[in-house]
C-alpha cells in the first residue's frame, strides 16, 4: 500500500485525482474487508464530495493541505457530523447524529485527509480482543484465525490489512498499542493530555488519550503533528546520538517469547546500550491501573447500567458493574500508587532518556484458544493481553509501538518509552530502527479489481 506521504504528494502534484483516490479506497474497503471485518460503516457521500472539493482547491491554485485527498478511518467512538457515534455498543446506536466532527476530525479534515469509514472496537472500548457482539469480532488481517487485538482492533487490522492508509483509535490501558503490536503496524499513545478528546466518547478519563495507526514512522509522525496541531516547522527529528537507553526487565520479561526479547537486545546494541532496570511494585501497578480504569468505567455507565443492562454485552455489563461496586478508598489508594509511579518514572528519566519493553508477550492469541500466560497460568486474553501495556498508562508519557517482523511468525511489536511530550525523540528513534530494519510494519497490499 502506498504510504500517506506519497498519496497526498501524489494528488498535490496532480499524478492522481483525489476522486479516483478515495473511488479506489472505497472500491479495496468493499472488496477486501469482509474476511477482517475492520470496518463498520462507509461515508461515500461524504469522502466523494470531500475529493471533488480538494480537486477545486488544486485546480484552482490553492493549497489543499499536507494530506490532499488521503483517506483515513475511525474507531466509532470518534463523532463524526451527521452520523450516530455508538462506541461500539447498541445503546449509544439509538443517540441522535452528532452535529459536528471530533475537534482531531476537524483538524485531519483542514489538513486535506478525507474520513471514508468508521471501525470495529471493543464495545465502550473494555476488552483487548475486539469481539464485539453487535458488529461481530474484527480478525487479524496475517491470520484469520488469530484475534487482531482491541480495543482499536479494527483501527489497526484495517491498517495492517491494506484496507486504509492510516487510522484513529484510544488506549486507555494499551488499546493502540496491543492492536498495533498484533497486526504488525506503528502506532503511538502520545502524551496523556496532549491531544483534543473533545468528541470522543470517553472510558476512563484518568487514562484516555487517542492516536494515529500507521505504515511507517514517517506517516505516523505526519499524521500526529496534524492531530496534534505541531507547525512544520516544529516537527524536525532530533539526533539520536549519545542516547540512555535501558530495557525494563523482570514483569517485562516473564512470559515473553525468546525471540521478542532477541530483538530489544539487537535495539540495544544498535545505540551501543547495554542497561537493563527493573520498576520494583510493577505488579501493583497494574493493579491500580486496571482498579482505577474499571471504577471509572463503571461509575460513569452507571446510570445506563440501571436503565438498560440487557442492552449492553453479558461480558462488558459484567466488569462494568463490578468496577462500579470498588469501595472509594480502593480507587484513593489506587491513585496514590498511579502518583508514586510518576514520581518513579521522573527519577528514571533523570538517568535515561528512553525504556524499551516488550508491547506483547507473543503473537495473537488463536480464537479457538483465546488465552495469554501470566506467571506461566493460561488467563482470559479479553482481560489480560495488555499486561505489560497497563502499566505505562499510569504515567502520563508517550509511548511508540514498534512493529517487527518474525521469520514464520505473525507479527509482534515493542514499547519505546519517553519523557512526557518527548513524542519527536520516538520518532527519530523509530526512523533509524525502520532503516536499519529492526522495525517493520507488516501490511497486506491490494489491488482494486476494476
Amino acid at each position: 500500500m502506498r504510504s500517506v506521504k506519497d498519496i497526498a504528494n501524489s494528488i498535490r502534484l496532480g499524478r492522481a485525482s483525489a476522486q479516483q483516490t478515495i473511488s479506489h479506497y472505497l472500491q479495496i474497503i468493499r472488496q477486501y474487508d469482509p474476511p477482517i471485518n475492520s470496518v463498520t460503516r462507509i461515508l461515500d457521500e461524504r469522502a466523494l464530495k470531500a475529493a471533488e472539493r480538494i480537486d477545486l482547491l488544486i485546480a484552482t491554485g490553492q493549497d489543499p493541505g499536507p494530506l490532499a485527498g488521503v483517506p483515513f478511518a475511525v474507531k466509532d467512538l470518534f463523532d463524526v457530523q451527521d452520523e450516530v457515534t455508538t462506541a461500539g455498543s447498541k445503546i449509544l446506536s439509538k443517540k441522535s447524529c452528532a452535529n459536528q466532527d471530533a475537534e482531531v476530525i476537524q483538524r485531519l479534515c483542514k489538513a486535506g485527509a478525507i474520513p471514508v469509514a468508521t471501525l470495529n472496537m471493543d464495545e465502550f472500548a473494555y476488552g483487548f480482543v475486539t469481539d464485539n457482539v453487535h458488529h461481530g469480532m474484527t480478525y487479524n488481517p496475517h491470520d484469520l484465525s488469530r484475534f487482531a487485538g482491541g480495543s482499536s482492533g479494527g483501527s489497526a487490522a484495517s491498517v495492517g490489512g491494506g484496507i486504509i492508509p492510516f487510522s484513529l483509535g484510544s488506549d486507555t490501558n494499551g488499546s493502540i498499542r496491543v492492536p498495533a503490536s498484533l497486526c504488525g503496524v506503528w502506532g503511538i499513545r502520545p502524551t496523556f493530555g496532549l491531544m483534543p478528546m473533545q468528541g470522543v466518547y470517553p472510558f476512563a478519563k484518568s487514562f484516555d488519550t487517542i492516536g494515529p495507526f500507521c505504515q511507517t514512522v514517517e506517516d505516523l509522525k505526519l499524521v500526529f503533528n496534524v492531530m496534534a496541531g505541531v507547525e512544520d516547522n516544529a516537527s524536525i527529528l532530533p539526533s539520536v546520538s549519545d542516547l540512555q537507553i535501558a530495557q525494563v526487565g523482570g514483569w517485562f520479561e516473564r512470559d515473553v517469547e525468546q525471540d521478542i526479547l532477541k530483538t530489544i537486545q539487537e535495539i540495544m546494541h544498535l545505540f551501543g546500550q547495554q542497561k537493563k532496570i527493573e520498576i520494583p511494585y510493577i505488579e501493583q501497578v497494574r493493579t491500580a491501573s486496571y482498579l482505577m480504569t474499571a471504577s471509572e468505567g463503571g461509575n460513569l455507565h452507571l446510570p445506563m447500567l440501571r436503565t438498560q443492562p440487557l442492552d449492553y454485552d453479558p461480558a462488558t455489563r459484567d466488569r462494568l458493574m463490578a468496577g462500579a461496586m470498588l469501595p472509594v478508598a480502593s480507587y484513593l489508594q489506587a491513585q496514590k500508587v498511579k502518583t508514586w509511579f510518576q514520581n518513579y518514572l521522573a527519577e528514571i528519566f533523570k538517568e535515561y532518556d528512553l525504556l524499551i519493553a516488550p508491547a506483547v508477550g507473543a503473537a495473537a492469541p488463536l480464537i479457538d484458544n483465546p488465552i495469554v500466560y501470566v506467571d506461566g497460568q493460561p488467563v482470559p486474553a479479553r482481560v489480560h493481553l495488555g499486561i505489560y501495556t497497563q502499566p505505562f498508562s499510569m504515567s502520563k508519557c508517550p509511548v511508540l509501538s514498534i512493529p517487527f517482523q518474525r521469520k514464520g511468525k505473525p507479527p509482534v511489536g515493542l514499547q519505546l518509552i519517553a519523557q512526557p511530550y518527548q513524542e519527536k525523540l520516538l520518532f527519530a528513534v523509530g526512523s533509524v530502527l525502520e532503516q536499519n530494519g529492526l522495525a517493520k510494519a507488516s501490511i497486506i497490499h491490494r489491488d482494486a479489481i476494476t
